[in-house]
């Protein structure tokens, strides 16, 4: 029988980095992974059969480049542990940029003294929508997907986490008849040539490629937005690290106003929006 030590060793022998070969056996031995400090102090412990039988396939599925997330079944986003699987696409921490810009334009109640209401396009895995709930209790948040797939997995997240979010079966903007005080997506935007897509294999096509440019579905959530939104209302959209001038021109195109970009943690602009013109 091995040792947590000498299964770490093995699984790196494989191609595993330590990280991934760590929280692989944090996930067979049922451990949280934030106890990767455990591991290094119980390095000469056993590792029972039943979690040894557990790690040796989930390093198969690991080296044959399959996304940890999905092997390990949950993704943390935002201060949330989500289930995620090959329904949805892998959150990722890019994305918490949009979040923090949506909660910071939010208002804290509107004019006509109700709860502010947000539309999320795209939800995949919920994680924005669930998000923003956590973050500000009082919102109406409605969240809309094309994938009845990726649905199931975002009402899960929602029941799990006690978040209660309208989900609704749709593409973009179509059948969306309410008004919003923000519209927030994480939209396809990679082009559909694009060599990075092969990497991204094992998460679905639909929910990476968007046309020959990669601003196809952004064209059209752009040019759709300024009729759900409230005045004063904003869009907001997660985009390519070669994007934001393109799409603020489209946002400009389309009649927004105070456009501007935010930067991610590593310094590149990840997200463009606007707001409606603001009624006196």
């Amino acid at each position: 029988m091995l040792t947590l030590a000498q299964a770490l060793s093995q699984a790196q022998s494989l191609g595993l980095d330590r990280l991934d070969a760590q929280l692989l056996l944090l996930h067979a031995l049922g451990r949280p992974a934030q106890q990767r400090a455990w591991l290094m102090a119980h390095d000469d412990d056993e590792l029972p059969a039943a979690a040894q039988s557990i790690l040796n396939a989930c390093v198969q599925r690991r080296a044959g480049g399959e996304p940890l997330a999905y092997i390990a079944g949950h993704k943390e986003f935002f201060g949330l542990d989500l289930l995620v699987d090959d329904r949805v696409l892998i959150p990722r921490p890019d994305t918490e940029t949009l979040v923090e810009w949506a909660l910071e334009v939010l208002p804290a109640q509107t004019p006509a003294m109700e709860p502010a209401c947000v539309l999320d396009l795209g939800t995949g895995s919920g994680a924005i929508a669930l998000a923003l709930k956590a973050n500000r209790r009082e919102l109406r948040i409605c969240a809309v997907d094309v994938s009845e797939d990726a649905l199931a997995v975002a009402r899960e997240n929602a029941k799990r986490l006690r978040l209660e979010i309208d989900f609704q079966q749709g593409s973009w903007l179509s059948g969306v008849q309410e008004k919003y005080h923000a519209i927030v997506s994480n939209p396809p935007y990679i082009a559909d040539q694009d060599p990075h897509l092969e990497a991204l294999g094992h998460e679905p096509a639909q929910a990476l490629s968007s046309g020959a440019d990669g601003l196809h579905d952004i064209r059209q959530i752009v040019f759709d937005a300024s009729a759900r939104l409230h005045s004063g209302g904003w869009l907001l959209l997660e985009h390519g690290f070669d994007q934001a001038e393109t799409v603020r021109l489209l946002l400009s195109q389309a009649g927004f106003a105070s456009i501007q970009s935010r930067q991610d943690l590593n310094g590149i602009e990840r997200c463009s929006g606007g707001r409606t013109a603001q009624y006196k």
